[in-house]
């Protein structure tokens, strides 16, 4: 066979395969290209709803201080709760969690904080029990108001965050859009927002405990 006819063969069959390659790749990108407008909206949702989540408690934080002081006008010996309550709120509010960038560790410790806080808030909601009079007082009711209704938009916003992380989670692992992630991204799989043993023991004694 001339040589000429060799190279000519040779250069048909190289772009044959190139072009082989090229109908493959752009096959997996159009597969996969749902994905590139979706993982970063389905992550930016996370921390929105990490945020809220955080925004929440924060709320609740705020409520304790004016708590305590109206508790401690009618329960003066229940100082050992008191100081429970406040050393509990200064433990969570020196955990700050950036929502776009928190380990799982962070969250970890942020969750715990915030489950001993809710224990602490347990105990004191109970001794208030003994008092008569600190449960007729008209501050002290609309502070328990305010907290139940942040006790409950707490856990309406840690819903919605299990939802988004799921969301984010199958875009992450489950094809076609894991395909992108896997090509531009490289995200990976969220640890969900497990409720803290400390929570969780306030919500088996949830009928107890009035928030």
């Amino acid at each position: 066979m001339p040589e000429e006819e060799v190279v000519i063969i040779f250069n048909q069959t190289k772009g044959a395969k190139m072009k082989q390659i090229l109908l493959v790749t752009m096959a997996i990108l159009g597969l996969s290209g749902c994905g590139v407008q979706s993982i970063p909206e389905a992550k930016n949702a996370t921390e929105a709803a990490t945020a809220e989540v955080t925004n929440q408690y924060k709320r609740r934080e705020d409520l304790i201080p004016n708590l305590v002081n109206v508790v401690k006008g009618y329960a003066q010996h229940e100082e050992e709760t008191l100081e429970g309550v406040i050393a509990a709120r200064a433990k969570a509010s020196q955990i700050n969690l950036d929502p776009s960038k928190a380990s799982p560790e962070q969250v970890k410790a942020y969750t715990e904080a915030q489950g001993g806080l809710s224990q602490a808030l347990g105990r004191l909601m109970v001794v208030s029990e003994k008092y008569p009079d600190l449960k007729a007082n008209e501050q002290f009711r609309d502070l328990q108001s305010q907290l139940e209704g942040t006790e409950n938009r707490i856990a309406v916003a840690r819903n919605r965050l299990i939802a988004t992380i799921n969301s984010f989670n199958n875009e992450v692992t489950v094809p076609p859009t894991s395909w992108t992630n896997a090509l531009f991204y490289h995200y990976e799989k969220m640890k969900q927002w497990d409720v803290s043993p400390e929570e969780k023991s306030e919500v088996e004694k949830a009928p107890e405990v009035k928030f």
